[in-house]
């Protein structure tokens, strides 16, 4: 691979396994042991029920735009070519909500609502970023 110039994400203790199951292609998110919550990383007590015992199990990777925004204006020198790209909130079918690209189509194609579906980018050798791309109708 070449060299990959953009921010990566730096895991913490608490991200640590979504992170490895990116890597393996599967997107995995925690469950609440009590109530079957799905949360996103790193949140230590579950919002509905306050438990903190969790398990990580594998998500749909199935979701929709919950919002987003068009990127013109790189906030890093290492997107200019990217120009321009969508930046999206995506709430997963297990309801859980995380920020990533729509990719596979134009921006201006992209709306609230619009059903994605996870692909994963092999950006080095060590990090996969989860990304969404439109589900073919």
């Amino acid at each position: 691979m070449g060299e990959y110039r953009k921010p990566l994400p730096d895991p913490e203790l608490d991200s640590q396994l979504f992170w490895e199951g990116c890597k393996r292609h599967e997107l995995i998110l925690k469950e609440c042991l009590s109530c079957g919550m799905h949360r996103f990383v790193s949140r230590l007590f579950c919002p509905r029920c306050q438990a903190e015992e969790t398990r990580w199990v594998k998500g749909s990777g199935k979701g929709e735009v919950y919002t987003y925004t068009v990127m013109h204006q790189p906030y890093h020198p290492a997107f200019a070519p990217d120009l321009p790209y969508v930046v999206a909130i995506i709430e997963l079918e297990e309801g859980v909500r995380l920020i990533s690209n729509v990719i596979g189509c134009r921006p201006q194609e992209v709306d609230v609502g619009m059903k994605v579906e996870v692909v994963f980018d092999d950006v080095t050798d060590e990090v996969t970023l989860p990304k969404f791309k439109p589900v073919a109708t």
